[in-house]
């Protein structure tokens, strides 16, 4: 139920005239990211915010695992585990490494292992 003081809260948010100041927008503008690295990145986000991924990639945070592990700790079947990494590790997300006829998977980069205890700490301190 939206309440008077939360309208009044979000009209204060807002700009009371209207206003462009062109040097700021040049600024902005001129330091944007180029629109293929905001495909990118905006194509991670969206990975990111499946519960089912977010699960996969916090766990292997944690320590390597191998896709049966996986497979449990996302309470999902081995062959959907499997499709899920995949998709992760042509995204560069992800990386494995063979041990006899197991496969166990790990977080590519520190870039990645940022990202996922960023999104975790930011939801946790909201």
């Amino acid at each position: 139920m939206t309440t008077l003081t939360d309208v009044k809260a979000e009209r204060a948010a807002d700009c009371e005239i209207h206003c462009v100041h062109p040097e700021a927008v040049a600024r902005a503008l001129s330091r944007l990211p180029d629109d293929a690295l905001i495909e990118r990145a905006t194509t991670l986000t969206k990975v990111v915010a499946d519960p089912t991924r977010l699960r996969i990639l916090s766990a292997l945070a944690l320590e390597e695992l191998c896709v049966c592990d996986l497979a449990v700790i996302a309470n999902i079947n081995e062959s959907t585990m499997s499709h899920q990494l995949r998709h992760l590790r042509a995204l560069g997300l992800v990386t494995f490494k063979k041990v006899g006829r197991i496969a166990y998977y790990r977080l590519a980069t520190t870039h990645v292992t940022r990202l996922i205890a960023d999104i975790l700490g930011h939801a946790q301190a909201t």
